[in-house]
């Protein structure tokens, strides 16, 4: 399976100038987790996370002052739409990131890639041509709708 059958062609975009408050509106509205930032006066695309804006939540940043130039990643990284899921999954992992710009043999951006996309993409292989969409075997745990145990915590409180 390839990054363009798990990819989304839907991309976001985001001007560097623009606030974390307006950005993170646009990604809410749009429900996706990062958007593009593209400008003329940038080498190429940054990118702009949930995790970008939770950091600078976490921070004290004055969302209606800072802006995605402020917080984005300028070098995002990407993949060619022809790469094979586990590579794209793999530098995922590798690099400790969960998106990938996917641009296509000329360079152009087609799309972008997250580790849901994949995760996405690999369950429906999974359950193709199974009786009601889902695999059959031992280990197969059933949803059932009750609460998950409590977990210990292990979180200091001041």
């Amino acid at each position: 399976m390839r990054v363009q059958d798990a990819m989304s062609a839907t991309v976001v975009t985001l001007s560097p100038a623009e606030t974390l408050r307006e950005a993170a509106r646009l990604m809410l509205e749009r429900r996706v987790g990062a958007a593009l930032v593209v400008d003329e006066m940038l080498p190429g695309p940054g990118i702009l996370t949930e995790r970008d804006i939770m950091r600078a939540v976490a921070t004290g940043a004055d969302l209606d002052a800072a802006t995605v130039q402020d917080t984005m990643t300028f070098e995002a990284r990407t993949s060619g739409a022809d790469w094979d899921l586990e590579k794209a999954g793999a530098a995922m992992i590798d690099g400790h990131f969960r998106h990938l710009i996917v641009v296509a043999a000329d360079g152009g951006i087609v799309g972008i890639v997250s580790m849901r996309d994949i995760v996405r993409a690999k369950v429906r292989l999974a359950r193709a041509g199974t009786p009601n969409g889902r695999p059959i075997d031992d280990t197969t745990t059933e949803i059932t709708g009750r609460p998950a145990k409590p977990v210990p915590s292990t979180v200091r409180t001041p």
